[in-house]
């Protein structure tokens, strides 16, 4: 069996009593999207931001490309290759769609610092920049104010940001956030042929995208992942349905 890109091992967290991440092993294989599931308070954000590096765990390991990255920030593990969007946008509004894909490109090369250099015009940026946003269909939209897209488009800048990365893992939260149908079925294709390049970690509540494109699904429910495999499986796992899916697959 292929190696996973990242593996996590027994990650487990608290808060007091409340047991927010109980155990969670789960992995992510080359080439495929893996989505996690499951209801609102099931202890999704608090394991994404423990696989982001942005909390530490009580216990437990990350991995990331056969190498531990447990102790390390969301700054290295991103350097190291997690390319990671957010549930609520961290764009720079104020900036125009170009500015912030060069920002995200400018941090790949580890020189966020370097204020004193002309960034706007540095080729190697700029070319970086542009070839992510053409893979996401902003071209046209390079000077345009972050502000002023559309919410969908937002969406597909924060991608071109992480594509600028070159990410060799996407850590995707709630991509479909906010959108309507016509929004999510142009994500979709866009994340659909985005696994060949980096696999993904998707966490959605939009069940028709998760069933279009997981190859694998883990529901995670109070903290604990239920079950884990193919879509038809969990289609037709009795537990998953008493917690969470009820007849929204039927």
């Amino acid at each position: 069996m292929t190696e996973p890109v990242l593996d996590i091992h027994g990650i487990s967290k608290s808060f007091g009593a409340i047991e927010a991440s109980r155990n969670v092993s789960l992995d992510l294989r080359p080439g495929e999207i893996h989505a996690l599931i499951g209801p609102n308070g099931a202890g999704k954000s608090t394991l994404i931001a423990q696989i982001a590096g942005a909390l530490a765990p009580d216990a437990g390991q990350v991995m990331l490309n056969g190498a531990d990255v447990t102790a390390l920030g969301t700054v290295e593990r991103a350097r190291l290759g997690l390319g990671r969007t957010f549930q609520i946008s961290s764009l720079a509004m104020e900036h125009t769609v170009l500015q912030n894909a060069v920002l995200g490109a400018l941090g790949e090369r580890g020189g966020v610092f370097r204020f004193f250099r002309p960034i706007m015009s540095d080729p190697d940026l700029l070319r970086t920049a542009r070839a992510a946003l053409e893979r996401v269909g902003l071209q046209d939209h390079e000077r345009q104010r972050t502000a002023d897209l559309s919410h969908g488009q937002r969406r597909q800048l924060e991608v071109a940001v992480a594509l600028t990365l070159s990410p060799k893992v996407f850590l995707m939260d709630e991509p479909m956030a906010g959108l309507g149908a016509e929004g999510s079925q142009a994500l979709t294709g866009l994340l659909d042929g985005l696994r060949t390049e980096a696999p993904i970690l998707l966490v959605e509540h939009d069940m028709d995208a998760v069933f279009a494109l997981a190859d694998r699904i883990s529901v995670l429910v109070y903290g604990e992942i239920i079950a884990t495999g193919t879509p038809d499986e969990i289609r037709a796992d009795a537990r998953v349905r008493e917690a969470y899916l009820g007849e929204e697959v039927a």
